[in-house]
This record gives C-alpha cells, sequence and structure tokens, in this order.
C-alpha cells in the first residue's frame, strides 16, 4: 500500500475509533455526568471530568524539557486516584482500536519519551494534589527490610529527600536534579555520583505497584512477580505505570566535605577516580568538563575561579574529579583529618585541590540554584539536545581523545555541563532491562553530553555533533550503550538491548501485547 493511502487510511479509518474509545472512557472514568455536547474543535473547551482538552494541558503534554520534539495527544487524563489510571488502560485495552498511553511525570525526557501521538497522556503530577487519596510518601521500617519509604510514583524526589530527613533518614542513591519523579527515574536507571556506592536507584527499590499494559494492578518485587518487577525497572514504561515505590532508605548524615579537584591529564584524572570508588570512605564520585568557553562555577571563589579559567584557556580543556564525604557534626572536630587519610591512601595526584562544606540538603539540591540563575535569564526553556553515554572502561581513554578532546573541546559549539565518571558494575542487577556495556569488566564510564543552545544556535548543530560522536564510537568499535536512549528503527533498538532484547520482547507481549504504553519511547512503535 503505498504511503499516502497508509496515511489516508489511519486519519479517516482508524483515528475515529481511536477517538470514540476515549471518549467511551470519559464516560467510565467519573462518577460525574459527561457533557454529551463536547465539540472537539474547540481548542479551549475542557470536560466536566478529568480527561482535559483544553489549550494549556494539551500544550504542557506534547512538549518536554528538550524542546525538540512536540506531539499533540487527543487528551491528557489528570487522574484523581490510581483507579482512574486503571479505569483508562482498561477502556484502551479491551477496545478493537486501542489507543496509546503515556505517563507523564514532571516533562523532563528530552525526545519526546513521554509524549502520546493522538493518544492519551497521564499527568501524573494531579495524583499528588493534597485534596486527593494519592499514595504519597509513607516512611516505616522494619528488621527484615530496614528503614524504607512506599513512595507515590508521581512522587519528586526533592520531596521524598524532605520528607524522609524529618525521621533523620534519605535514600542512599540519586540522581543529580531533584525534580524529577520516581517514576520516571525508575524507568530509566536513576544514576549520580553515588551508583558506585549504592548502585543506581533502580537496585535500591524493594517493591512495587504497577499497572501493566493489560490494565492490572500488580504488586511486585523480587520475590513475588518478579518478572514484572525486574522488567519494569528501567524498561522505559513499556511493561506498566509505576503507582507506588518502596524505596530503599538509610540513615541520613546532616552535613558535607565536598571536594573538586583540577587535572590537564586525562590518565591521572581518570586513575585518581577509579581509585576513589574502589576504597571505602567517600560517599559520592563524579567528574566533569572544564573548557576555555566553561562557565564560572559558583563553587569557586573568584580568585580561583580565574587560575581555573587561565589554565582552561592556556590547555583547551581540563578534567574536574568531584567528590564528597557525608559526615554528622559530631565529628566536625576531626573529618579534615579523616579525609587527609583517605586521601593519602588514594594517592591523589594533582596540586589544584578545593573544599567546601555544606550541608547534605543543599549539597544533594545543588542544580536548583543553578535552575534558578538560568531562569532568571531566559536559558533554561530552551532546546536541549543532550547524548548520555555508557562507555566501556577499555575504551575511555580512546573516547576521550576522539570524542572530548577532538570534538567537543575543537568545535566548541556549547558550554555544558559536559559530565564523565567510572561506575562500579557490582551494583547493577542483569535480570532489569536497563542496558549497560557488556564488555567483561568491573566498571564502565558514564559520559552526559548535556547541551543546551539558545537563539543563536540551532539544535539540529548540536544533533549533527551527536551523530558524529555515534559515527566515531561506531567506527573505532566502541560498543557504547545510550543511557535515556533514542532511536527511531527496531534494529537500533535490538542492538541497544543486545542479549535482552528476546527477554524484553517477551515481556511486552506479556504485560502489554497491544503495545498500548509509551509510544514515545519508539520501540516497538518505530
Amino acid at each position: 500500500m503505498a504511503y499516502s493511502k497508509v496515511v489516508i487510511l489511519h486519519k479517516y479509518f482508524v483515528l475515529p475509533f481511536m477517538i470514540i474509545n476515549i471518549l467511551m472512557f470519559m464516560t467510565l472514568v467519573s462518577s460525574r455526568p459527561l457533557l454529551t455536547n463536547i465539540k472537539l474543535s474547540s481548542p479551549n473547551q475542557t470536560t466536566e471530568n478529568n480527561l482535559c482538552i483544553d489549550t494549556l494541558c494539551m500544550k504542557t503534554a506534547s512538549s518536554d524539557f528538550g524542546k525538540l520534539i512536540q506531539e499533540l495527544p487527543f487528551g491528557v487524563l489528570q487522574p484523581l486516584s490510581v483507579s482512574d489510571i486503571v479505569r483508562l488502560v482498561n477502556t484502551s485495552y479491551t477496545s478493537s482500536s486501542p489507543f496509546a498511553i503515556s505517563a507523564r511525570g514532571n516533562g523532563h525526557s528530552v525526545r519526546g519519551q513521554a509524549m502520546a501521538k493522538d493518544g492519551v497522556v497521564v499527568e501524573m503530577s494531579s495524583l499528588n494534589d493534597s485534596n486527593n487519596n494519592n499514595t504519597g510518601i509513607r516512611v516505616s521500617g522494619n528488621s527484615s527490610l530496614g528503614f524504607y519509604a512506599d513512595v507515590g510514583g508521581e512522587q519528586l524526589w526533592i520531596d521524598v529527600l524532605q520528607a524522609t530527613l524529618l525521621h533523620g533518614l534519605a535514600p542512599v542513591s540519586w540522581t543529580d536534579y531533584l525534580y524529577l519523579t520516581v517514576g520516571g527515574t525508575l524507568s530509566n536507571a536513576g544514576i549520580s555520583g553515588q551508583a558506585s556506592f549504592h548502585g543506581p536507584q533502580v537496585s535500591n527499590v524493594l517493591e512495587m505497584d504497577v499497572i501493566t499494559g493489560k490494565g492490572d494492578l500488580i504488586t511486585c518485587s523480587k520475590d513475588m512477580n518478579s518478572d514484572l518487577f525486574y522488567a519494569v525497572l528501567g524498561g522505559l514504561g513499556q511493561f506498566g505505570i509505576i503507582t507506588r515505590a518502596r524505596i530503599v532508605l538509610d540513615k541520613a548524615h546532616n552535613r558535607v566535605k565536598w571536594f573538586k579537584i583540577i587535572y590537564d591529564d586525562f590518565a591521572k584524572f581518570t586513575k585518581d577516580q577509579e581509585r576513589l570508588i574502589s576504597v571505602d570512605g567517600f560517599d559520592y564520585v563524579e567528574g566533569s568538563l572544564i573548557l576555555k568557553n566553561s562557565p564560572a562555577d559558583s563553587f569557586f571563589s573568584p580568585s580561583n575561579e580565574s587560575i581555573i579559567s587561565s589554565l582552561a584557556s592556556e590547555k583547551g580543556i581540563l578534567y574536574c574529579l568531584e567528590a564528597v564525604k557525608y559526615y554528622n557534626d559530631q565529628i566536625i572536630n576531626t573529618i579534615d583529618e579523616e579525609l587527609q587519610v583517605i586521601l593519602k591512601v588514594v594517592n591523589i595526584d594533582s596540586g589544584l585541590i578545593f573544599t567546601k562544606d555544606a550541608t547534605l540538603f543543599n549539597f544533594l539540591n545543588r542544580v536548583r540554584d543553578e535552575e534558578v540563575l538560568l531562569q532568571s535569564l531566559g536559558l533554561w526553556e530552551v532546546p536541549h539536545p543532550w547524548l548520555n553515554l555508557f562507555v566501556p572502561r577499555s575504551r575511555i581513554s580512546d573516547f576521550n581523545q576522539g570524542v572530548l578532546v577532538d570534538i567537543i573541546s575543537k568545535e566548541s559549539l556549547t558550554t555544558g555541563p559536559f559530565l564523565i565518571y567510572p561506575i562500579n558494575r557490582k551494583g547493577w542487577d542483569a535480570r532489569m532491562s536497563v542496558a549497560i556495556p557488556e564488555e567483561d569488566d568491573d566498571m564502565f564510564y558514564t559520559v552526559a553530553l548535556l547541551n543546551s543552545v539558545g537563539p543563536a544556535v540551532d539544535p539540529s548543530v548540536i544533533d549533527k555533533q551527536n551523530n558524529r560522536i555515534l559515527e566515531f564510537c561506531n567506527e573505532a568499535g566502541i560498543n557504547i550503550k545510550q543511557y535515556l536512549p533514542h532511536y527511531t528503527k527496531k534494529v537500533d533498538w535490538m542492538k541497544h538491548f543486545g542479549a535482552k532484547w528476546s527477554v524484553f520482547k517477551e515481556m511486552k507481549d506479556r504485560f502489554d501485547p497491544k503495545m498500548i504504553l509509551s509510544p514515545g519511547q519508539r520501540i516497538f512503535n518505530s
């Protein structure tokens, strides 16, 4: 069939049936009567129940943090309870023409992953309305499980942090930015500098409630419905919508010692990073690039910033190791001595070491200050053509020369930020869906090229650079894996998941056989 005929068939035959099914759901989703005179042609009209089709909610649901893709749904469900989402999925699953459904957290995806063209986007934040009977955040503990929090999938990690600190507790694994939903990060992996010591966020979940693509609400864990449990963790939303997660907690410290160490030698930089994640002592290790056009870092004093900027201009590229040690007020007089012992053990090889003291909360929420500043400058709501990669440890030196030096530094298109740091493999469970480098090594590197572009740069310019990076890796035989992956062809998804693909496909057939959930990932509808 010619392409034009397919488009006509979709427009005039398939879409009307999908719209009818969605309208049927609107009569089921609430005990309140449905307006029978809805005029779909009116862009500013809202239904009397919680399926919204007005201009504002549709605009929000058709965009995301990336500002690169826009896809208009038919409507946006603003659920008052988990049952509303169950009814929505059931309506689609039992209909002759199922419609697509995507759960949207805080909209921080960058390539339309949480969109549902011509379908329904579920605005998970609606469950967080204090007037509703939502899951919320409940802190508990027992002798067998230790401390934990039962957290709604719609909850932001910043709220989880604040709620658990009231009990002197906190999760052990984080993301750098905390204004993300629990369900969103668990659908990917959830990584930051703590991942080498505690594993990613997906490795710190005891139990979940999940709505499958069949409309079944299932509780799952390592010991109960374990196939679903492992499939959903890192599963990119393909098998179910997370409505509750039981998160591991530990006793929280109240302060941190925060180090930044500057290098001009990549080998010494990575050697020291790998040493720090191989011994006890620190609680967080990351790293980043400093280029000659990098903006000032508020961590450094003006005089130190001047020294670093001058050195970056001379060398072209510097590497900044970032490490943090948690502590409590009780050892405030001895913490510096303890750190000196640790640094001697790992033999840190650099002359430029800078330190800072901060509260645990301010450290974990550090990106928020940058966000507020960028918002004030009009530089937050801009396109973000990000590229996030996992790179095999054995090829990180080749990646540095071929990508960081010869592409990122030389072309100098944006100022990043650009992150690079090793992660211990031992914290990752191979049964989870998330794909990491398959090489037999105890570490791999994460590289986050977090580009943002203002009016002076076309996002397509950065995307072309991203493609050159991927082409270089392919030609050099560097078997990278994308984190927060974005592919448009099924063959690329199969390569991405590698040996996990057959299980991934089997779980899709089992838990979402009509391919209703998360179409924006473009895995099974590419």
